[in-house]
């Protein structure tokens, strides 16, 4: 009899959740390979194209989340908005953020590319995988902290950084698809001020909870933001 979802190995959970993002790094490369996020490329065309390569790939078919490309002004947007198509200008930052399902296991990759000189927007692209590193070190740093805490973490290290968090979140669960743990706006499904709960924890089916960390950092005044996110407690 197959096992069910809650006794399913925690190792082979963790090797699924592992080579799903492994393979979102690959399918990225690729994107980056191809010149896919380039000026003169619409968000929508980009996306379909990004979908199209996960499919040639890796036979991939479904996203446990919306696929977004957004560009210039529509980058300060957060998800749950739908701003209008734009096509990429050549002085723009653009990001994707992803959830492709491989093999039943949820990635969550999200990648920031700057077009043109502005050092700010460079800056940007420096600091995101900066910040993302140093979030990892404050939650390896405390076997108890909480989404509270991490979020807090987060948020100070951006605002040294001359960033301001763009979404209400800086990340959440991740695990099998569908993902029956993350709910809406339930608090502990997410890393934000309201979740005071510790992050190292189990679910409700008894597995160990395995979190992304998601940075949405945005400059308000001159209109961009830049994205970034990944696996937070695997490798």
């Amino acid at each position: 009899m197959e096992a069910s979802r809650g006794e399913v190995p925690e190792a082979e959970r963790v090797a699924g959740l592992v080579a799903a993002q492994e393979k979102a790094i690959e399918l990225f490369a690729e994107v980056e390979a191809r010149g896919i996020v380039v000026p003169g490329v619409g968000e929508r065309e980009a996306s379909d194209r990004i979908r199209d390569l996960a499919n040639e790939m890796f036979g991939t078919t479904k996203h446990w989340h919306k696929r977004i490309i957004r560009s210039g002004a529509n980058t300060l947007a957060p998800y749950r908005e739908n701003p209008p198509d734009r096509v990429i200008e050549g002085d723009d930052v653009a990001f994707a953020d992803f959830g492709p399902i491989f093999e039943e296991y949820e990635a969550d990759f999200g990648r920031t590319y700057v077009f043109g000189d502005d050092p700010d927007k460079h800056r940007l692209l420096t600091d995101l995988p900066r910040v993302f590193d140093a979030g990892r070190e404050v939650f390896a740093a405390d076997q108890e902290i909480t989404g509270r805490e991490l979020y807090r973490a987060v948020e100070k290290l951006a605002a040294e950084a001359g960033w301001e968090i763009g979404i209400w979140h800086a990340g959440h669960l991740v695990g099998e698809f569908p993902h029956e743990t993350i709910d809406g706006m339930k608090a502990e499904s997410y890393i934000t001020p309201d979740n005071d709960t510790p992050l190292r924890r189990t679910d409700r089916l008894g597995r160990v909870c395995h979190w992304i960390l998601e940075l949405h950092f945005v400059d308000r005044r001159r209109g961009f933001g830049g994205f970034y996110e990944q696996l937070l407690d695997l490798a």
